[in-house]
């Protein structure tokens, strides 16, 4: 291959980068469009933010290729072994700014990955050992394509060759492994039509793009009826339904992942039928938003990945969301409020896991940075073919009022004044048995007030790192923060969280809404509750004033049983009790006040707040106890 001469950087010398000395020595935010450079500005600022995060733990010693260019993760051992989704924002920087600190980190991240993940069928694997998974193959291979077909001119000949023939051998394996939706969760197939499709362009290669046309089509049969929601993220196959018959949906991957690769890839090749199913789904998922951008994932199948503002490995929902707001202004919004609460979570340039993190002391995992990184990239590559960026309409769930049901997942979503809450009887499980324990049984899995913002929000049952390497440690003591009735015989563990045949229904009626589930205390093995109540009726009402919980029985109470209510709380906010059946919480927005017909008790913690890594977050463990000779509790939520 013939070389060409460039100029290069004094300090960059011998590392075949050709960024040349004063070419670029000004952030691409000056030449955004006067109509939306403030949120140019926001999101380029943030992508600086966690690219100088990721430099700062990322490991230069040229001498050794298993460490050069590794991201040392702060808050675990594990070697996050996808480097190569952290080039395309690395190299992104790199053109925008004219500083070759980002070049020379995005070239040692991809060198790293090739250097000791890389097989001979062309994969990368998700960590160190070569028999690991490997299907994450299809995201590193986007962001490489990304990064020739927009900054290939920040390297030299050699490099540009060699890099082109990576991608191609990543193409081979992505088209060989993901051949059809059916091969695993539907977020590696619906991401695979956008890689075959945009690789095919890159490498001027027809049969890659053949093959995303076809994974295509075979998508538009996967969303549900009557709501547009994708399907297809549970196990053993996409196409699995639960015992009420239910299919495997989940928000995060599904708002993160799959629709952006789908979303990508119908604008590229003008697919006008499947923009039109997108358009309906987009609209869809986009009611679980929270007004303060937050993603309402309390059900999903994979929700032990849930962290508030997504899911922990997934990209983010910009780029879907963003390109697709000439359907519908309110996507605009979305992709503004959600990352307003990205920065929000950030912190000293990476991406904490949740809301509560630093106030809790967890320290933030290098990978859910270097994932979500690479949409804010694609956005600012393709500023000007996004529609105007604005955030003019309001999101559904703030408009929102009364009760809203999707049968697709047995949820319903209500409003009332500023209430917002979900309540959940979802039965699809992620996989069968693997103990996976999202939310359900007719339980309160998400309470939002707009003055003080998240109220309640869901754990799993138990907590359990089904991905080990892609979910960290939780620290201390594992405490459910799902809202839940519960008893303990013999030391076990009875509650309406593990009942998949929990059902519910509502009214909305002279301003109030109410919602009635029936549930049944089981235990982790789903054995129900013997010698005591194990049939309760569960009353959620929502009125512009107040939420009222109320439980009650018509059998015979030997066991103590409970209503747990954990409320959101970070470490610092006050907290009293101003008798024994009220507990207030002044937050910086407002007072949140919770008061019960009986007597109301803190639970004692290791420390001043329990914290769930799902969804991220601390809180204040609150129980009612059914008092002896009652069959029944009541509690009051208010915020003042």
């Amino acid at each position: 291959m013939k070389r060409r001469n460039f100029v290069h950087s004094t300090s960059l010398l011998g590392i075949g980068l050709s960024l040349p000395v004063g070419s670029l020595v000004s952030c691409k935010s000056s030449t955004a469009l006067p109509h939306s450079k403030e949120y140019y500005d926001l999101i380029f600022n943030l992508l600086k933010s966690w690219c100088d995060g990721m430099i700062r733990v990322q490991i230069e010693r040229p001498e050794v290729l298993r460490m050069n260019g590794f991201m040392k993760c702060p808050a675990t051992e594990t070697v996050h072994a996808r480097l190569q989704d952290a080039v395309y924002p690395l190299f992104f920087m790199a053109k925008s700014t004219g500083d070759g600190k980002y070049l020379k980190a995005g070239i040692n991240a991809f060198e790293w990955s090739d250097h000791n993940v890389s097989l001979p069928d062309g994969s990368w694997t998700n960590d160190l050992d070569p028999k690991s998974w490997n299907g994450t193959t299809v995201f590193g291979a986007i962001a490489l394509a990304e990064t020739l077909k927009y900054h290939s001119d920040l390297l030299n000949e050699e490099r540009v060759y060699r890099w082109k023939e990576r991608l191609g051998k990543a193409a081979e394996f992505v088209y060989q492994k993901f051949s059809t939706m059916q091969v695993t969760n539907i977020n590696y197939g619906a991401t695979n039509i956008y890689a075959l499709y945009l690789i095919g362009k890159v490498l001027d290669e027809p049969k890659y793009i053949r093959r995303s046309k076809e994974l295509a089509e075979e998508v538009k049969s996967c969303f549900t009826e009557p709501n547009t929601l994708l399907f297809g993220e549970i196990k053993p196959s996409i196409d699995k339904k639960s015992e009420k018959g239910l299919p495997g949906v989940d928000l995060g991957y599904n708002v993160e992942e799959s629709l952006n690769g789908i979303v990508m890839y119908a604008l590229e090749s003008g697919d006008e039928q499947l923009l039109q199913i997108l358009s309906k789904s987009l609209t869809t998922h986009l009611e679980f938003m929270l007004p303060d951008g937050g993603w309402d994932n309390s059900w999903g199948t994979r929700m032990f990945k849930w962290t508030y503002w997504g899911s922990r490995t997934c990209d983010g929902c910009q780029p879907a969301f963003g390109l697709m707001a000439k359907y519908n202004p309110a996507f605009s919004t979305a992709v503004i409020r959600n990352i307003e609460l990205l920065k929000r979570c950030t912190a000293n340039g990476l991406l904490h896991g949740g809301i509560h993190y630093q106030s809790h002391g967890i320290q933030p995992c290098i990978h859910h940075t270097f994932t979500h990184a690479k949409p804010l990239a694609f956005m600012l590559d393709h500023w000007e073919h996004f529609p105007k960026l604005n955030d003019k309409v309001s999101l559904p769930r703030v408009q929102a009022d009364g009760v809203r049901y999707f049968e697709e997942i047995d949820t319903v979503l209500f409003a009332r004044g500023q209430w917002r809450g979900t309540v959940t009887a979802y039965d699809a499980e992620y996989h069968p048995t693997k103990d996976v324990r999202q939310a359900t049984g007719s339980s309160l899995s998400l309470l939002y007030h707009g003055k003080v913002g998240l109220i309640c929000a869901a754990s799993l049952a138990v907590y359990r790192q089904m991905e080990p390497l892609n979910m960290q440690d939780a620290p201390g003591e594992d405490i459910a923060f799902t809202p839940r009735i519960e008893a303990y015989q013999h030391g076990v563990w009875f509650t309406n969280l593990f009942d998949l045949k929990a059902t519910f229904n509502w009214k909305d009626e002279n301003g109030q809404i109410g919602i009635t589930g029936n549930a049944v205390l089981k235990n982790e093995k789903r054995q129900s509750a013997t010698g005591t109540a194990s049939e309760f009726m569960l009353e959620y009402q929502c009125s512009e004033s107040r939420i009222r919980i109320g439980l009650e029985t018509k059998q015979e109470l030997t066991t103590p049983t409970a209503f747990v209510l954990p409320i959101l709380s970070p470490t610092g906010e006050t907290v009293s009790q101003p008798d024994h059946r009220s507990i207030v919480i002044d937050k910086p927005e407002g007072i949140v006040r919770v008061f019960s017909n009986s007597s109301l008790k803190l639970r004692e913690t290791e420390k001043e707040r329990s914290f769930n890594m799902v969804p991220g977050a601390e809180a204040l463990i609150i129980e009612a106890c059914i008092e002896r000779g009652n069959k029944a509790v009541e509690l009051m939520i208010e915020v003042i």
